[in-house]
């Protein structure tokens, strides 16, 4: 049987399924984006959870992860990706 992949949680430090966290990639062009399955580029993962993404934002790990300022509406869309994600589970 095969695993599934895993990935750290870039605030937690929890490792989980890669389905249950968000990707948000720095292309090779500098722009930063909200990840579908093949985007290509420097990642960093974000559990789908409240508490983790409000300290992705407070911390700024993007900042640090891209070496670069991340705009405030990458943190609104990784909101929007959280709920998304809820309302998909009930």
């Amino acid at each position: 049987m095969k695993s599934k992949p895993q990935r750290m949680c870039s605030v937690c430090r929890q490792h989980k399924d890669k389905n249950q966290m968000i990707r948000v990639v720095k292309t090779a062009n500098g722009e930063i984006v909200i990840a579908s399955k093949h985007t290509e580029g420097r990642g960093a993962y974000v559990c789908l959870d409240d508490n983790c993404i409000n300290k992705f934002e407070k911390s700024k790990c993007l900042n640090r992860a891209f070496k670069c300022e991340v705009k405030q509406e990458i943190y609104e869309k990784l909101k929007e990706e959280l709920a998304i994600a809820k309302s998909a589970n009930k």
